[in-house]
């Protein structure tokens, strides 16, 4: 019989790591006597990141004696105490490769259901002193699983565990996630774990995502947005063959190949990303058809935007730009829901892609075209959205304008799409929503539609927000040239570079990085450690959980160039994308961050 040999809690504390602090309820300890379990945690315990850990569905961490007992030989150490992997109970028996999701157990006064294996990130490898933790727990079968609190109740070490019912599949938790997080994928097996009701809700949308990729998809849908492949790698030449106004401020640059051969169909939503001028690389979002023979970006001159300002005086019909394919993964979702097309300014480029392609299939779907602009001349796309939307059966519109001029006539409402606003025009629900505009516009109005029931997707012009779980965020800062030995530092320490610090000249011979949406390109350091370690230098904005190459969450687009993995990642990521965590340039890159 299983027995519960310790039981484990402790409160978040500030670590510090790296040179940087964070807030962890990774260190546990045990208990003295009696332990009461309550629905989403044991008294005395606590979680600081409750995004990634925690909540009913994963309120106690199992992990197994024998599990210690094989890392101690693996890694060559005899120093680990109990809690040393951050679990709430270690228990003598119950193997990763025996228990099953579903399965339920007795323990003292409390009963328990398996949800799921443990979500590998980086502080289980500071609790241990080995980086490589999140990537080992998972390529040797070894996470650990969580329980959910089915009766509350009083457990302590000794407590037998008795298992009192069998999940109704035979999947163990190290079959599941093997599932998830290793090479192979087997679609039978993900639609069997789906039937198994004790699964968490996190995982199921997981396995949800990924069997709705295609067989032939790459990377990991269940980790990350999947997008199809590029049509082509790295920057190739286009041929500018008109420059049109469509606003005061938006001016459309169409761009065909130079032989006269259609292009590669692009998705309804997604974005090209062009080198102009001086090796300028900005990322534009497509507004034309998809599946047009040209592609058509639509380019806001901003007051101060050397891009844009080129774009605007520079390009002209027969001018030459260098371009990579088409990428991004807000796009247009097929299927019956209603949709919301809502945009700001010149946020009305990927959705006006949309509705080109919801008009050329004539959608049965009730489509909303929500724009927000400041004024009539400002307003992009005026004529071209009425006529597509005339084209659908079921389509209405909704303009509203924020400081229209005295002869503004053509618009709804005068001020914002607030959330009042949206609630009079009794919008249907079960909606897909598609926003894209400012980030205030862009926070307010997704919080408002999520409200009304509405599924919201978002693209974000420029850097996408960071992501450092447990790490409190800094005072924001423009990237910049990392100081000198920054990134190197930043692998063994931590260390941030200091706002505007170049490195001196001769610091760094390395290959050109360029980090297209931060506007910035900066040579290798020596020394440095990753990409992602060199973003960080830079104050780039990154996303980032393991830092192992096994959750993907880093994952960026790859736009030009080849990296080499210093570890190689547990599963590859998609094609056209790395895993900047454990990567680095073979030669001169892009990023798209």
């Amino acid at each position: 019989m299983a027995i519960l040999r310790s039981v484990n809690v402790g409160l978040p504390k500030d670590v510090v790591w790296r040179g940087r602090t964070v807030h962890t309820g990774i260190g546990k300890s045990p208990v003295d006597g009696a332990a009461m379990v309550r629905r989403l945690n044991i008294d005395g315990d606590g979680q600081g990141d409750l995004g990634g850990h925690g909540g009913e569905q994963r309120a106690v961490f199992v992990y197994q004696l024998d599990s210690y007992r094989y890392w101690e030989k693996f890694l060559g150490r005899d120093d680990f105490t109990l809690g040393q992997f951050g679990e709430n109970f270690t228990v003598d028996g119950l193997p990763d490769d025996e228990v099953r999701i579903g399965d339920r157990y007795r323990i003292g006064g409390a009963l328990f259901e398996v949800t799921q294996p443990r979500v590998t990130c980086y502080r289980v490898g500071i609790r241990t002193g080995e980086p490589r933790m999140p990537a080992l727990l998972v390529q040797h079968h070894r996470p650990g699983f969580y329980f959910r609190v089915l009766q509350e109740g009083e457990v302590r070490a000794g407590d037998d565990i008795v298992k009192v019912a069998d999940g109704p599949e035979p999947l163990t938790v190290s079959e599941v996630d093997a599932l998830l997080y290793l090479p192979g994928h087997a679609r039978e097996r993900i639609a069997q774990a789906l039937r198994i009701p004790a699964l968490s809700p996190g995982w199921q949308g997981s396995f949800r995502a990924m069997l709705a990729e295609p067989e032939s998809g790459t990377g990991n849908a269940g980790l990350v947005d999947a997008a199809p492949p590029p049509a082509w790698t790295g920057f190739r030449p286009l041929r500018v063959t008109a420059v049109e106004a469509e606003s005061s401020t938006i001016a459309s640059v169409r761009l065909a190949d130079p032989g006269g051969a259609p292009l590669p169909a692009a998705l309804p939503g997604q974005f090209l990303t062009v080198r102009v001028g001086a090796g300028l690389v900005r990322s534009y979002s497509l507004s034309g058809p998809p599946g047009a023979a040209e592609y058509r970006i639509s380019v806001k001159r901003e007051p101060h935007g050397r891009a844009s300002g080129y774009l605007h005086t520079h390009v002209h019909p027969g001018d030459t730009v260098q371009a990579a394919a088409p990428r991004g993964t807000f796009v247009l979702r097929p299927g019956p829901a209603p949709v919301l097309l809502v945009s700001g300014g010149v946020g009305a480029t990927p959705v006006m892609a949309m509705l080109h392609a919801l008009a050329a299939g004539k959608s049965p779907r009730e489509v909303w075209w929500l724009q927000a602009a400041r004024d009539d001349a400002e307003r992009p796309f005026r004529a071209e959205a009425a006529a597509l939307l005339a084209e659908l059966p079921r389509a209405h519109s909704c303009v509203v304008l924020s400081r229209p001029g005295p002869d503004d006539r053509d618009f709804d409402a005068p001020g914002r799409l607030t959330a009042d606003l949206l609630r009079t025009l009794r919008l249907p629900a079960g909606a897909d929503a598609y926003l894209c505009g400012p980030a205030a516009f862009l926070t307010d109005v997704a919080a408002a539609l999520t409200g009304l029931g509405a599924r919201v997707h978002t693209e974000i012009f420029g850097a996408r927000p960071g992501l450092t779980p447990g790490i409190g965020a800094a005072p924001s800062r423009p990237p910049h040239p990392p100081a000198a030995g920054a990134a190197g530092a930043a692998r063994a320490a931590g260390a941030a570079a200091p706002a505007g610090a170049a490195a001196p000249a001769g610091a760094a011979a390395g290959p050109p990085v360029s980090f297209a949406r931060s506007d910035l390109t900066v040579p290798w350091p020596d020394g440095a450690g990753s990409l992602l370690d060199l973003a960080e230098a830079c104050d780039v904005p990154v996303r980032w959980s393991c830092r192992a190459g096994v959750c993907h969450t880093c994952e960026s687009g790859l736009l030009a160039g080849d990296v080499d993995y210093t570890t190689e990642p547990v599963d590859p990521p998609a094609a056209g994308n790395v895993l900047i965590c454990s990567a680095r340039p073979r030669g001169p890159v892009v990023l798209d961050l």
